[in-house]
């Protein structure tokens, strides 16, 4: 009974985040327009304590408490506008701040130290970093592991399975509650998706794969209901899990990092990676981060349909300098 609640849960959670400008205002919540994009803004006010302000870029990482009718208590990097922005801020600071979010990015404003009142200092602490067994880092060019998994159908299938056609791969956990992280992914899975099935251009051996970091609530049920926001073709595109020891294996050698609260299984903070495998099992391309789009997805994707065999020297580069 609590596995189906959870999942209606989720679900609704996915549709909201698929099309949000359609949703009415919760109470309590405000929202606006934005004229320039016609996106609707929904704005919650938020108290948390400063984790991390990274020497470079525009990001703050706050432990935060529960946003009502949105998500629970957690940690998230948060975009902020500049670096000026939190030049009055330090780690350890217990602020307020605005928190706006449209279908495609969130951002925080009005970051201020915030009043008397209760301490989000007594959430629960941040454990390290996951430790995972000892496994070499994989970059382009380099052969790809050939990695279990169990699909949306509770069906088992290997990396391998999928040779002689082009895997796309992203990582995603279907509570993370911000547009702009794995919500993102999806969304842009789906764009690239609809696009190469409308190009006449495009190959057909394709194939993509959506991988949770989140086994524990991941479950395949729970990504079949995930999945079902997306309108995919399961023949085309698979929401797979597998046991924690392999989904921390290949999450480290690709470097997505995440940690969580030792008592809350909702309070991730994680990166981002997307990767691209050609035909021959080869690793064509690694995007890190959020800004590749769907487009320039497409385009890799042809390129890597057309990538000679593995003992060719020149491969592309892996894409983007920011890392979230």
């Amino acid at each position: 009974m609590r596995r189906t609640a959870q999942q209606s849960i989720f679900l609704g959670l996915s549709l909201f985040l698929a099309s949000c400008g359609q949703q009415s205002t919760p109470p309590g919540v405000e929202q606006s327009t934005d004229i320039d994009t016609k996106e609707t803004t929904r704005l919650f006010q938020v108290r948390g304590v400063v984790k991390e302000i990274p020497e470079t870029g525009t990001r703050i990482r706050i432990q935060h408490e529960e946003i009502p009718e949105y998500m629970p208590a957690m940690t998230m990097p948060f975009n902020v506008e500049s670096r000026a922005a939190v030049s009055h801020i330090k780690e350890g600071d217990t602020v307020s701040f605005t928190l706006h979010v449209t279908e495609s990015r969130s951002w925080i404003d009005k970051l201020e130290p915030a009043k008397a009142g209760k301490n989000p200092g007594e959430m629960p602490s941040l454990s390290s970093f996951r430790q995972v067994r000892d496994v070499e880092p994989l970059a382009v060019g380099d052969p790809m592991p050939n990695y279990p998994f169990t699909d949306q159908y509770n069906k088992p299938l290997n990396l391998d399975d999928f040779r002689g056609r082009v895997l796309v791969m992203t990582f995603i956990y279907t509570r993370c509650p911000l547009p702009d992280f794995c919500p993102r992914m999806s969304m842009h899975f789906r764009s690239a998706y609809e696009a190469i099935r409308k190009d006449t251009n495009a190959p057909d051996n394709w194939h993509f794969l959506s991988i949770t970091f989140d086994p524990a609530h991941d479950t395949p049920d729970v990504l079949r209901n995930y999945a079902k926001a997306y309108s995919y073709d399961p023949d085309k595109w698979s929401f797979v899990t597998s046991e924690i020891i392999e989904i921390d294996a290949i999450t480290e050698q690709f470097g997505l990092m995440f940690n969580r609260s030792e008592l809350s299984p909702t309070d991730w903070d994680h990166n981002l990676r997307t990767v691209i495998i050609d035909p021959h099992g080869t690793i064509h391309k690694i995007y890190i981060g959020n800004t590749w789009t769907p487009e320039v997805l497409v385009s890799d994707l042809k390129a890597a349909a057309l990538s000679p065999s593995p003992a060719s020297s020149e491969r592309p580069p892996s894409s983007g300098p920011d890392d979230i």
